[in-house]
């Protein structure tokens, strides 16, 4: 009896809603006793019924209240689902950085083994002059491995090392010596 009564009341209420929810709804209940139809004993939502439930949520306020063969969490997460797979197909689409042509790598080896004093820095900034349009860390990539500005030149501890005899005798002067003399020698 109250089912009765509740049925009648729903249908006396559906004069007063807008033709366009009423045939929204038809049409959502339709497509359901469509897919209640066929013939499995189980069955499963298609493609298709999966994409009418998401552009309805889309384009009706109150898609969730005629739906009864999945819960409405299941088709926000569908909803939830296609953004992660839109947004990571955008994000693989672009592979990275252009490849830098043969000739290019050929020139900034050469420009390497005629000034190995040059590190990344100075070659990007002659690249960049002659109209090559390439990034620092490119360039520092295709540098020969190991390279850099230090291992071509002397370095210090060297330096000192061939030229020890010159720099001690010019400590040999005629002034008196500093006040902390002991702490100034080499090693």
């Amino acid at each position: 009896m109250i089912r009765f009564l509740l049925a009648s009341l729903s249908w006396f209420g559906a004069f007063f809603r807008s033709r366009h929810d009423l045939g929204v709804e038809l049409v959502a209940l339709r497509q359901q006793v469509g897919v209640l139809k066929r013939k499995n004993p189980r069955p499963q939502l298609r493609l298709c019924d999966r994409l009418f439930w998401l552009g309805l949520r889309r384009c009706w306020s109150k898609w969730a209240s005629p739906l009864k063969i999945v819960k409405p969490e299941t088709v926000v997460g569908w909803h939830r689902a296609g953004f992660r797979r839109y947004w990571r197909f955008l994000s693989c689409r672009r592979s990275g950085r252009p490849k830098i042509s043969p000739e290019l790598r050929n020139l900034i080896r050469s420009m390497v083994a005629e000034n190995p004093t040059w590190g990344a820095p100075r070659i990007h900034g002659e690249l960049l002059k002659l109209g090559f349009e390439i990034s620092e860390s490119s360039v520092s990539r295709y540098l020969a491995s190991g390279h850099s500005p230090r291992d071509s030149g002397q370095r210090w501890l060297t330096f000192l090392k061939n030229h020890r005899e010159a720099i001690a005798a010019m400590d040999f002067s005629p002034c008196p010596p500093p006040p902390f003399a002991c702490c100034t020698a080499f090693w």
